[in-house]
């Protein structure tokens, strides 16, 4: 408090007491003592009236006695559970918080984790994830820059996340309380299995296998892999105490469309601790791109070969060479290649305008120009007699779809008649031509699209020389068949719009993450951020129906059916103002990660502890931690004193101890008649 600051307040106790004397007690002949009790309490409001007007700054000094967090994390999954370690992990976390030396020490905390990270208010131990990469990151945020000690019960298997080994701050030390018989046992693992969610038909695909053996002993187990009832590979492998890992890889045959499912198993007469981890359910989606394909043709030519070659190189596309006059139905085909039509196509078109395939016209010296500009309307073809070699040029910025140049200003010229080649409708080029070095405006490779109507145009033959040119320069024909590929994957694909376009997987594992995703469009093709979107989720075999919104994400909606049990399901997607629905249906596969493990992992929570100057204890060594805990003298609470400035002004009780002295003083007033 400033001097004049006293002054101000030894003035204003004069002039207070100068007042109520001057009015109370200054010329009185008879001093009462109630004149002297009203004088007073008109020198207390006038006086703190005064206060009020000065408002001083009052200073207090406040001590605070900060100490070290210790947060008490367990690990509330499943495995704790397997591993009959509930009870364990409730006694020892109580332990340490209810210690009354600890609680001195440390500001005790209590969390949780499974694949969320919580605060401690009941365990169950049913989570389906362990996830303590989560738990280092969310204690990051919790005590940032701080120096404190963290004590983790857990049995150090992760399920999901990054390493944890290596997630923890530098000012942290981890001190793993380890869960769990350490004991080793024997034990089969099926550890992992990789393999493609999809997989074409009448072709083979790859399942890679990881086995895992846990012992001292030389064993043979025999590893299958099952489709139903039907054993589709089984093999006999070997472990011992120098080899407790192998990795299979097994072809398996896609010879029916839809999920198939299959179960990996390993096995043996030995009996095991575990052999929840023995097995292992995964399933392939294997979908039909085959791609009939009718190159029709009423001359013979080497092109026609070339092409049949190039596009067959994919297993996925078979090429059937035909006359005109021997198509009987077009919806046997995928899409059309119309070799140099003539008047004999005729009927091929006509059929076309009803059966909308796409197509892949190809000109030459031997097509009926003028009776292909009466059959479509992409291109005005103005040909003389006179033949012309044509050479490309690669157009950059072609969009259609990703196509590299390949080297196409090199390749021999194609062949045609001389003429102009005029664009009638929007058009997107990926090839043009040259004379001689000579830019024109004729196009040499160019595609149309219109709605789910897809169009290719190739304005020259010889294209067979193309092809071989690529073989001579690369010693493959890998670039050139790529190139027809993509012309036929353009082909084969239509473009066709939906409003409601949903996002979901064939198949999911229990226990993770089951998101479907949707997009709802309006007429216009553009995205309705203000749909409302519902799904319906029908268990096949219970009938037991659940309805849920979507809610909007960024640029779709979303929806998480976390928490579905084993089994088919069917959905529905409705959007409620036009009534627009989509169905599908997906499998939850019957695997519980958490089931998995017959030990801990005592090594990686070892090497934890190592990185951050930490120690590992076991439940017998509880009182252990307990004493090092109380001893480590690089976490003891700190005094921190703070001079705490308030202004009088927010004394609120002053101002209600002034507005009391002059109630009670009138009120006496009046009273005695003095008013």
């Amino acid at each position: 408090m400033t001097t004049s600051t006293i002054l101000l307040l030894l003035l204003s106790v004069i002039i207070a007491a100068g007042l109520s004397f001057y009015q109370y007690l200054y010329k009185v002949k008879n001093q009462s003592k109630l004149y002297w009790f009203l004088a007073f309490l008109r020198f207390i409001s006038l006086f703190s009236i005064f206060l009020l007007l000065i408002n001083p700054i009052i200073s207090r000094k406040i001590t605070e006695i900060k100490k070290t967090p210790l947060p008490l994390v367990v690990d509330n999954s499943k495995s704790i559970s397997e591993l009959k370690a509930t009870k364990e992990a409730s006694e020892l976390y109580q332990k340490i918080s209810d210690n009354k030396a600890i609680a001195e020490k440390y500001d005790v905390q209590l969390f949780s984790f499974d694949e969320e990270f919580q605060s401690l208010e009941k365990l169950d131990f049913k989570g389906n994830q362990s996830h303590i990469d989560g738990v280092a990151k969310n204690l990051k945020q919790l005590y940032r820059n701080t120096n404190y000690p963290v004590v983790l019960f857990t049995d150090g298997n992760q399920t999901m996340g990054n390493d944890y080994v290596f997630s923890f701050q530098e000012n942290t030390s981890v001190f793993p309380v380890v869960l769990g018989d350490t004991t080793t046992v024997l034990d089969l693992k099926i550890n992992q299995i990789n393999v493609n969610k999809y997989a074409f038909l009448k072709n083979k695909f790859p399942v890679e296998v990881f086995l895992q053996y846990n012992g001292n002993e030389t064993i043979t187990p025999t590893f299958s892999i099952q489709s139903g009832n039907q054993t589709v590979h089984k093999q006999t492998v070997t472990f011992s105490k120098d080899k407790k890992a192998q990795s299979i890889t097994v072809l398996l045959n896609a010879d029916k469309v839809g999920i198939a499912k299959y179960k990996a198993v390993i096995s043996s007469n030995i009996k095991e601790k575990n052999t929840s981890n023995n097995a292992k359910n995964f399933a392939v989606e294997i979908i039909d791109q085959r791609s009939e394909i009718a190159l029709i043709s009423a001359i013979n030519h080497p092109d026609l070969g070339a092409l049949k070659r190039s596009i067959e190189v994919n297993q996925q596309r078979k090429v059937t060479i035909l006359k005109p006059n021997e198509i009987k139905s077009l919806q046997d085909y995928n899409v059309l290649i119309l070799y140099q039509p003539t008047a004999a196509f005729k009927s091929l078109f006509e059929q076309n305008k009803t059966a909308q395939i796409n197509t892949f016209i190809i000109t030459g010296t031997a097509t009926d120009f003028g009776f292909l500009n009466q059959v479509q309307d992409d291109l005005l073809f103005k040909m003389s007699a006179q033949k012309e070699d044509y050479l490309a040029t690669y157009e950059s910025n072609f969009n259609l779809f990703a196509q590299t140049n390949i080297g196409f200003e090199n390749f021999p010229p194609l062949e045609h008649n001389f003429g102009v080649v005029a664009a009638k409708n929007n058009v997107n080029t990926l090839l043009t031509a040259r004379v001689r070095n000579v830019p024109v405006q004729n196009p040499i490779l160019t595609f149309t699209e219109n709605g789910s109507k897809r169009k290719a145009y190739l304005i020259g033959e010889n294209i067979w020389k193309w092809r071989l040119e690529n073989h001579l320069n690369k010693k493959s024909f890998e670039d050139f068949d790529l190139f027809t590929d993509k012309i036929i994957q353009f082909l084969v694909s239509n473009a066709s719009k939906k409003n409601l376009n949903v996002t979901y997987e064939s198949f999911y594992n229990s226990g993770e993450s089951i998101e479907i995703t949707a997009e709802y469009f309006n007429k216009n093709y553009e995205f309705d951020d203000k749909a409302q979107l519902t799904i319906q989720v029908v268990n096949s075999k219970t009938k037991v129906a659940k309805k849920y919104d979507l809610l909007k994400a960024t640029n779709s909606y979303k929806v998480n059916l976390d928490g579905l049990e084993a089994g088919n399901y069917s959905f529905k997607v409705t959007e409620k103002q036009s009534n627009t629905t989509f169905s599908g249906s997906f499998e939850v596969l019957d695997f519980e990660i958490e089931k998995q493990f017959v030990n801990p992992d005592k090594n990686r929570l070892e090497q934890l502890a190592t990185n951050t100057n930490g120690k590992v204890y076991y439940p017998n060594q509880i009182e252990n931690l307990i004493k090092s805990l109380l001893e480590n003298e690089n976490y003891i609470p700190t005094q921190k004193e703070t001079i705490k400035k308030s202004p009088l002004i927010d004394w609120i009780w002053l101002l209600i101890f002034a507005i009391l002295a002059l109630a009670s003083e009138w009120f006496i007033r009046k009273y005695n008649g003095l008013l």
